[in-house]
C-alpha cells in the first residue's frame, strides 16, 4: 500500500473513531510490548485503547495511574514521572524487568504555554516548555533506545505540535521547544536505523479534547482533530505495515488546515 495513501486511511478515519480503525487493521500488534507516557490524558486514552484494541500489552505512564482506567489483562498501569534522567532510567528499567522488552514507545506527554511575545516571557516559562515538551522526551529515550537496540528492534513515535514547523504570535517558547523535539526524533532515527528501529514525530493541529474544549469555549470544534485519528495512526506507524516509515514529522492538521 503506498504510503500517501496508508496516512490517508488511517489519519481521516476520526470520525469513524479508533475502535472501527482498529477492526479494520486487525490485531497487527499482537505480542507487542508498548509504553505509552500520558496514558490516560486526553489523546493518551485513545491512544492506549487503540493499542490494546490492535493486540498490544500496555504499559501506561501517568503521575496519577489506576490500573482500573483500563479494562483487560493486557494493561499495566504505572504512577511514575519521568522529569530526570534518574527516574526515567528507575521507570524503564522496572518495565523491562518485568515484560523483558519495550518494542514500541509512544510518547505523547507535553504542556503548553503562550500568550506572551518572546520579549515578554519570562525565563521560568521559557524553560519549563523545554523541561515538558523536550528534556523528558531526552531523558525517556536515553533509556528506552539501549534496550531496542539490544532487540535490533523497536518503534519510536512522539507527540509534537504543528507550532513546530507553523509557529503563531506569542506562542513562542512552546513553538520551539516542540520544534527540537522534532530534531531530536529525526536524529534519533538517523542514529539508529542500523538497529532497526524507527523514529517519527507526529504534528498535529489543536486536538478535541477536554482540556482544549474547557480551556477554548467558543471555539469551532469541527476544525480540531480527533485523537482517534492520532491514534490510528500511532498504531500504524507501530506496525510491520509502517516499518518503512522513519525520520518523519507527519502532519495532522484535521479540517483546520
Amino acid at each position: 500500500m503506498p504510503l500517501l495513501s496508508s496516512l490517508r486511511d488511517f489519519v481521516g478515519e476520526g470520525a469513524r473513531g479508533t475502535s472501527s480503525t482498529v477492526k479494520l487493521m486487525g490485531k497487527t500488534l499482537s505480542g507487542k510490548i508498548a509504553l505509552v507516557t500520558g496514558a490516560n490524558g486526553g489523546l493518551g486514552k485513545s491512544v492506549t485503547q487503540a493499542l490494546l484494541d490492535a493486540g498490544a500489552t500496555v504499559v501506561g505512564l501517568s503521575r496519577k495511574i489506576e490500573q482500573s482506567e483500563f479494562s483487560g489483562p493486557n494493561f499495566f498501569a504505572v504512577p511514575a514521572d519521568i522529569s530526570s534522567g534518574p527516574s526515567a532510567k528507575k521507570m524503564v528499567d522496572e518495565i523491562v524487568a518485568r515484560h523483558k522488552r519495550i518494542d514500541i514507545l509512544a510518547h505523547l506527554v507535553g504542556g503548553f504555554a503562550g500568550g506572551s511575545r518572546i520579549d515578554e516571557t519570562d525565563e521560568a516559562t521559557f524553560q519549563q516548555m523545554f523541561e515538558v515538551n523536550l528534556n523528558a522526551a531526552f531523558y525517556l529515550l536515553r533509556a528506552v533506545i539501549p534496550y531496542m537496540r539490544q532487540a535490533r528492534s523497536g518503534r519510536i513515535i512522539a507527540i509534537g505540535s504543528r507550532a513546530a514547523e507553523d509557529p503563531g504570535p506569542t506562542v513562542g517558547a512552546y513553538s520551539a521547544s516542540k520544534a527540537a523535539l522534532v530534531s531530536l526524533i529525526r536524529t534519533v532515527a538517523l542514529e539508529n536505523k542500523d538497529a532497526g528501529i524507527t523514529a517519527n514525530v507526529i504534528l498535529p493541529g489543536t486536538m478535541d479534547t477536554p482540556t482544549n474544549r474547557r480551556d477554548m469555549p467558543g471555539a469551532d470544534t469541527s476544525q480540531w482533530v480527533h485523537p482517534a485519528s492520532v491514534a490510528s495512526l500511532i498504531v500504524w506507524l507501530a506496525s510491520d505495515a509502517g516499518k518503512d516509515v522513519t525520520g518523519a514529522a507527519i502532519p495532522v492538521y484535521g479540517a483546520g488546515l
